[in-house]
Formats: C-alpha cells, structure tokens, sequence
C-alpha cells in the first residue's frame, strides 16, 4: 500500500490507524486475489425464501462483548492465513462452525474444521449460476448450505494447500489415507441486519460469518475502529464475527481474519458497525451435535 494512503489516515484524526505490513510491496492484483467473497447473496437468499431468516433480539445487550472472553472454546482453533487464494469464504464459514460445534456441545466436540473441504470440493450452484468456486471466491450463505448437507472434516484430516492459488482436486479420504470424519451444520439462515439482531445471534449461538466491502485503505490497518476513509474499492472479502463494543464514540464489530497473525490486532480487526456494507451478508447456522 502507498505511503501516500497511510500518511492521509494518520494525518485525518481517524477512529484507526494505518502501517505498512505484508501487503505494502503486493500489487493491486495480487491483492484483488485475495477478495474472494461475492456479497449481497444473504439478502437474495432470504428474499427468494430459500433459507431461514434470523431477525429476532434479546434485550439489555452488553454494550461490550468479546466472545473468546466468555467461553472455554476458544482455544478451537487460531488465527489462519488464506495466503495467495480467494478463500476466505470457506475461512469464515469452516472458523464460526467450528466455534458452534464446540459451543453447542457443551465443550464435547472440539475441533478445527478444514477450509481445504470446501475450497477443492464444493461446487454448490445457487440460483441456477452462482457457484462456489475454490480460489476464484465463493458465496457464504452457500458455503453453510454445503456444510449442512455434505459437512466438513477436521484440517487435520485435511490440511489447508491452496495458499498458492490452486483450488486443488477434491479428495475422497484425508490425507493419511483414513476416511473423512464429517461434521456438519443442522440448518443455516441470513440474520438480520440490525446491529440488534446481530449481537443477539452471536450471544446466543457463538460467532457468524460476515462479509463487506474492503477497499485500499483496509489493507494497511493496524489498530483502532476502522472507518473508510480512501482509496478504490478490491472486492469483497469474508470473515468471522467475534464481538462487539464502542471505542471513542464509534460502535464496532470485532472479527477475526484469515490474513495470518501477524496483520492487524494478532489476525483481528475492529469495524464501524455498518461500514462498507458490514451488516448486510452475516450468515450462519446451527451444529449438528
């Protein structure tokens, strides 16, 4: 990212702030690979009826929530790195399943679900030609109707390789030759975009999957609400929910990326709830325990 951009940030008494980081030298292309998530289909999917719609809300929300701070499972799994793949579809998707699993069995069920599952096998086709396609991008609220139906097995099972770009074939059996151990979701649904509804789905069932708009100016984050400020929107890019809070009078959302730990809070961010279409593609889904 350019000097320029993060001299601006700085300089702009903004809620955040900017830094160079391992996508400073990257072009605009090679960071557009990385935007592999196609929004506005959770509307779309509600719309056309073809899922559950969330939309209702628990009163006396606490006006600050970190989910990993009131579990025992957070230590699912940590921060991941999509790498050089447009997957952060199956990142957002596989992560918040995973939390759900743990979470709705009681600590029983506790395992690091494998976006590999996803990426190199499922081609689920919604609306007759919107696919998910690997590190080409994908849809959330389709990546969750997969795992309802087909599940995902463990990424030890099945490690993650399409950090270089290639979607990979879909195998059969994990890599040690064993049979895939399936975990699945029981439903999945679009919630509501209120903020409401929001914090109340992930109080009561665990993290989400959401997806928003990033432009240029989001790739040199390093701390603070961010709010966008400038540059040309690359794509739009998928994560996992964790919380919520106010910092400095702005309202945000705290989600975990898929970028590595070493981008941003330790592999997290904060948001402005709302900002750059954050509200309007949170998906998620009840685990098959």
């Amino acid at each position: 990212m350019t000097q320029n951009i993060i001299d601006e940030i700085n300089s702009s008494g903004a809620s955040w702030t900017a830094g160079h980081n391992k996508f400073s030298n990257m072009t605009v292309d090679e960071v557009k690979a990385l935007m592999g998530t196609r929004t506005g289909y959770a509307a779309k999917a509600s719309t056309l009826r073809k899922n559950h719609f969330q939309s209702y809300v628990t009163a006396n929300l606490p006006t600050n929530y970190d989910w990993r701070d009131n579990t025992d499972c957070k230590s699912v799994h940590n921060i991941l790195n999509q790498e050089q793949c447009g997957s952060c579809w199956a990142f957002g998707a596989t992560e918040a399943l995973s939390d759900r699993l743990c979470i709705q069995s009681g600590g029983k069920v506790s395992v690091q679900l494998a976006p590999q599952q996803l990426v190199s096998c499922d081609h689920t086709c919604r609306w007759l030609v919107e696919c998910d396609q690997g590190c080409n991008g994908g849809i959330p609220i389709v990546a969750w109707d997969f795992m309802q139906k087909t599940g995902v097995p463990s990424d030890t099972c099945y490690p993650y390789t399409s950090g270089g770009g290639d979607s990979g074939e879909c195998k059969a059996k994990c890599t040690d030759g064993s049979d895939k151990k399936m975990f699945k979701a029981k439903s999945h649904y679009t919630v509501s975009s209120s903020d409401e509804a929001i914090k109340t789905e992930i109080l009561t069932n665990g993290p989400v999957e959401g997806a928003f708009s990033v432009y240029k100016d989001f790739m040199s984050y390093t701390g603070g609400v961010y709010v966008h400020k400038t540059g040309a929107k690359l794509g739009g890019h998928a994560i996992r929910i964790l919380g919520w809070g106010n910092e400095g009078g702005v309202d945000y959302w705290l989600c975990a990326n898929s970028w590595g730990p070493s981008w941003g809070l330790k592999g997290a961010f904060k948001i402005k709830t709302g900002d750059c279409g954050m509200n309007d593609d949170v998906v998620a889904g009840m685990a098959d325990v």
